[in-house]
């Protein structure tokens, strides 16, 4: 006859049961934390283009998001407006709080080299009047872009960008605007555009050096970067500009691209993109900035957004 397998005592079976317990929820934690990165998933409040504001914001939440970047034309202003009501402020910022949405920045793109000095005074007053609204609606960062000689377009390349009195018109305008930035402690993104004057990461890192205010930052935008022909040279030219400005990235937009020499136009994941590199980079240099959809219409927003998050999980 086989003997029958002695019974564990009741303390040495309890004890061996929480030890099981207790690693198998470490082991949970790290899996957990793996997948984790503090990067947010955003979009551009204006993909959503019909509806009142609150309606626009319900709209972020059915898509499954939380942040989001404002432009005040979706609370029926200009873009750029001469004058905020400091109820709408308020309003503005109610209503984001009452669905829990971050409002991550608010847009203030202007020409700022535009070759008429009038056209970027214009845009410095409007800019000071975004800024003072900041606070009240619960906004900390302004996203603008450096401009170009074109008069018509602030994203048509000119060719005299490249001259030193575009760098000079723009730079002083840029020091203006960082002046505005700090008497109201707002924090200034811009974004390298390969049509506009700042059209790479190295000339981002000298407009940055050469202002040297804290209040002057990056909205990074991978799909923005690449100059005619330099597409196959992609993973080095992400790697190069998350090296000279990675640090200073507090802002990120997601679209994509079907070829070089112009800014991507397509939604995230519909181009040739290396996003897996792109979130790679972005969570390796301590990016704990919302990352922005825009480029897309409404309904491309879920599978976006699906599509982002796949990216991420793979985050080590």
């Amino acid at each position: 006859m086989n003997e029958q397998p002695k019974q564990e005592p009741r303390r040495t079976f309890l004890t061996k049961a929480a030890q099981t317990t207790a690693a198998a929820f470490v082991a949970s934690r790290h899996i957990s934390a793996k997948q984790t990165t503090p990067i947010r998933i955003g979009v551009l409040l204006g993909t959503f283009r019909s509806g009142t504001l609150a309606e626009r914001l319900d709209a972020v939440k059915a898509s499954g998001l939380d942040c989001v970047q404002l432009s005040m034309d979706c609370a029926g202003l200009q873009m750029m407006p001469d004058a905020i009501p400091p109820e709408l402020a308020q309003q503005i910022r109610r209503a984001a709080a009452e669905r829990d949405i971050n409002i991550a920045s608010v847009a203030g793109t202007f020409n700022m080299c535009h070759p008429d000095a009038e056209h970027r005074q214009t845009g410095l007053r409007r800019l000071r009047v975004l800024a003072a609204a900041c606070k009240p609606m619960g906004v900390t960062k302004i996203h603008l872009c450096s401009g170009t000689r074109d008069r018509t377009s602030m994203w048509r390349r000119h060719p005299d960008n490249v001259t030193p009195e575009a760098w000079r018109d723009m730079t002083a305008c840029m020091r203006e605007a960082a002046a505005i930035a700090r008497e109201y402690r707002v924090t200034l993104a811009f974004e390298p555009e390969v049509n506009n004057i700042v059209d790479s990461a190295k000339q981002a890192r000298r407009l940055m050096d050469e202002i040297g205010s804290s209040y002057l930052k990056v909205t990074f935008d991978a799909a923005n970067l690449f100059h005619a022909g330099e597409l196959p040279r992609m993973s080095q030219i992400l790697d190069e500009a998350f090296a000279l400005i990675g640090r200073d990235v507090v802002l990120a937009h997601a679209k994509d691209l079907d070829h070089d020499g112009d800014a991507g136009h397509l939604p995230a994941g519909h181009g040739k993109l290396d996003y897996e590199r792109y979130v790679t980079l972005l969570h390796k240099h301590r990016f704990r900035g919302p990352l922005l959809l825009h480029g897309l219409s409404e309904a491309q927003a879920p599978g976006c957004v699906a599509f982002l998050r796949e990216k991420m999980a793979r985050l080590k």
